[in-house]
């Protein structure tokens, strides 16, 4: 074995000691960087995790809050009251939607009135869509409204029945038939217990009185 300036060189080592001494040199620089490699890997590892821990958070957070707000929505609802007369009225719908930006407005499919349902006053109003005001007790009605009492049956584009009165007033033509005979007019009121009906603009009548 020789050494030149201090440095041992392995040319002077036997063949055996130079494969020994070889094999250490790759494992030595081989230790060295799996000492600067690993330390990346794990550092890229953490770095995928956090950053799809965060993806997944950004894209549930919208989902929850739409599913939050959703709209309750109820099939073939009832709805059962009296007015300030004491009459017992009930409304039902196909479907009854609440207004997710006003929580007293339910939307109404198909909805029907029944106002004092086999009494003197029996009333009957339904039409293709309508509003219900929980807060005020209003139903609004449109597209293709009926009305009907014992002695009266109308058709108008709208109409408002307050639950708590029972009064019905419309500001859509009407036109219909009573017991004084055919009548049309470009807004309307039903008062009282339906014993008085006050028809404005564009009145026009054609009277039927009975005959004797």
């Amino acid at each position: 074995m020789t050494a030149t300036d201090g440095v041992l060189s392995d040319s002077s080592l036997p063949e055996h000691r130079r494969a020994d001494f070889e094999r250490w040199r790759r494992r030595s620089r081989l230790i060295r960087t799996l000492r600067v490699v690993l330390p990346a890997v794990i550092a890229l590892i953490l770095a995928g995790l956090i950053g799809s821990v965060a993806w997944s958070t950004f894209n549930a957070q919208p989902k929850a809050s739409g599913a939050g707000d959703e709209p309750i929505r109820l099939l073939n609802p009832r709805f059962m009251g009296r007015d300030d007369k004491g009459r017992a009225f009930r409304l039902t719908a196909d479907t009854a939607t609440r207004d997710p930006s006003d929580y007293q407005r339910v939307i109404l499919q198909k909805p029907a009135l029944v106002l004092d349902e086999s009494g003197p006053d029996e009333m009957r109003i339904n039409g293709a869509s309508g509003v219900f005001h929980e807060q005020t007790g209003k139903l609004e009605l449109t597209n293709g409204v009926r009305m009907a009492d014992t002695k009266n049956a109308f058709a108008t584009a709208a109409s408002m029945f307050d639950t708590k009165t029972g009064e019905v007033v419309g500001s859509g033509p009407i036109q219909g038939a009573g017991g004084l005979g055919e009548i049309s007019a470009e807004s309307y009121g039903v008062y009282g217990k339906g014993e008085r009906m006050v028809f404005k603009g564009g009145v026009r009548t054609r009277l039927e009185p009975n005959k004797k």
